[in-house]
């Protein structure tokens, strides 16, 4: 049976001033960065509770120093084009804060990058890694690079650019970059290649996702998208609901979507819809999921080909109207507020019951307000799509063993981890007097492991 802490009228007030004193100075010194201070105000807000009833994190500073980065790298990439041009992109790391491991997070190739979300999905990866139980830190890179419509060539000439710079600032006991939106097991090879070329010897375990023949997971290609499932299973089963002959909508069609519809497939689900940066389809006798994994992973089409072979289906221009579709079930697993207040209002309004983020962030906060004043029950980002670093922390584990698990041994324990850190934020919240707002639940219970890591080891 979880406690409830009560604190005093006067220990929440105290709170509260400190958490925003807090998020004013973030905002001043991080000025225009909108997405950052978004994921720094939705956390911020959850741990009043906590320093409401451990005021010694607020007397060592634990909010300060932990939005601030311990390190943030910034670099110029050159690279040459098919036509002979130079073209140069920015390139970034954010290495956020290394209390319970080496820096772990994603690399994102896509035009919209810049330090803002470089610096909004390293803070949220500070709290999902320590969700996971595994021992590591937060961090999170990419550059403003756009993949799409470049040959093999040029993203090889890229990549390799990118990694002879980057690769200064990681290593197995540093900081191990994974892939995220536009890098997929292509980019982690060209840039796995060029690590090794620079350094002399083979280090396994300086990146993950990679290719099952050079030291990667089986795995965990599924594993964000699987653990999505996973995740919103637990959540649905507490409330006595399932995925079984539920609707869903799943917004996306790279590798999270993808093995997100796969899995609620197998659990009995109909997905009716999923989308591109394009558009949208919907299929009301499901998506035929093995189409939509040719067009995008093999001949890396637009979702638009879809209704080539599936004339039955409806293809829609404009990927946000995909929230219009009635589900039972939304799992938004594309890219950051992807639904705002209007968007979830129209779920709601078509009865929704249950929303998962397998994206990072895809929620505003209006939105989120929306979902939770209606009842919908909310699986959180950090919590949901916490599945695929976690397989990735299982990857480094290999890798040190020099060894390598069969897909059952790691989708056992990527259940696992899964139904922990659903259990764990469900404790969380109750514990701090908000049941069901696994909101807060989530943030604070990755919060807790890593401020307690920062007290012991002092002010650094």
């Amino acid at each position: 049976m979880t406690v409830t802490v009560q604190p005093t009228q006067t220990d929440k007030q105290s709170a509260e001033h400190y958490v925003n004193e807090v998020f004013e100075a973030v905002k001043k010194r991080n000025p225009n960065e909108t997405e950052f201070h978004q994921a720094v105000k939705e956390i911020f807000d959850s741990l009043v509770p906590v320093f409401a009833t451990h005021p010694e994190y607020m007397k060592n500073g634990i909010l300060e120093r932990m939005s601030e980065p311990e390190r943030m790298i910034s670099f110029r990439v050159p690279w040459v084009d098919d036509q002979g041009k130079v073209q140069v992109n920015r390139g970034f790391r954010a290495q956020f804060n290394s209390s319970i491991g080496p820096y772990k997070g994603g690399l994102r190739f896509h035009p919209s990058v810049n330090a803002s979300i470089i610096k909004f999905l390293g803070f949220e990866q500070i709290f999902k890694n320590s969700l996971t139980g595994q021992p590591i830190g937060g961090g999170k890179g990419g550059s403003d690079f756009d993949p799409k419509g470049k040959s093999d060539a040029e993203v090889m000439r890229f990549t390799q650019s990118f990694m002879t710079e980057l690769s200064n600032h990681i290593g197995s006991d540093i900081d191990v970059p994974a892939g995220d939106i536009g890098v997929g097991p292509r980019e982690i090879g060209y840039m796995f290649g060029q690590y090794k070329r620079l350094h002399g010897g083979y280090e396994s375990g300086i990146l993950t996702g990679k290719g099952l023949e050079y030291g990667g997971s089986l795995g965990r290609t599924e594993a964000t998208g699987y653990g999505t499932v996973y995740f919103m299973e637990e959540m649905l089963k507490d409330k006595g609901q399932h995925f079984k002959d539920s609707t869903v909508v799943v917004s996306g069609s790279g590798n999270v979507s993808i093995y997100a519809m796969e899995k609620a497939a197998q659990l009995g689900a109909k997905v009716v819809a999923c989308s591109d940066s394009n558009g949208y389809v919907y299929d009301k006798n499901g998506i035929n999921l093995e189409t939509i994994r040719r067009l995008k992973e093999v001949e890396r089409k637009r979702i638009a080909e879809y209704t080539v072979e599936h004339p039955e289906a409806e293809y829609h221009e404009g990927c946000t109207d995909i929230w219009c579709t009635p589900c039972d079930i939304a799992l938004p697993c594309a890219t950051q507020n992807e639904i705002d207040e209007a968007a979830a209002k129209i779920l709601v309004a078509n009865e929704v019951k249950a929303v998962g983020e397998g994206a990072n962030m895809p929620s505003t906060l209006k939105a989120i307000d929306v979902f939770q004043s209606n009842g919908v029950l909310f699986g959180p980002a950090k919590a949901v799509n916490a599945g695929g670093v976690a397989v990735s922390a299982l990857e480094m584990a290999q890798n040190s063993m020099r060894l390598s698990w069969t897909f059952e041994e790691v989708d056992n324990k990527l259940q696992e981890i899964m139904k922990n850190i659903y259990r764990n934020s469900v404790d969380a919240a109750e514990k701090y007097g908000h049941p069901d707002n696994l909101v807060m639940g989530a943030n604070i219970a990755g919060f807790l492991k890593v401020a307690d890591a920062m007290l012991e080891q002092g002010i650094i």
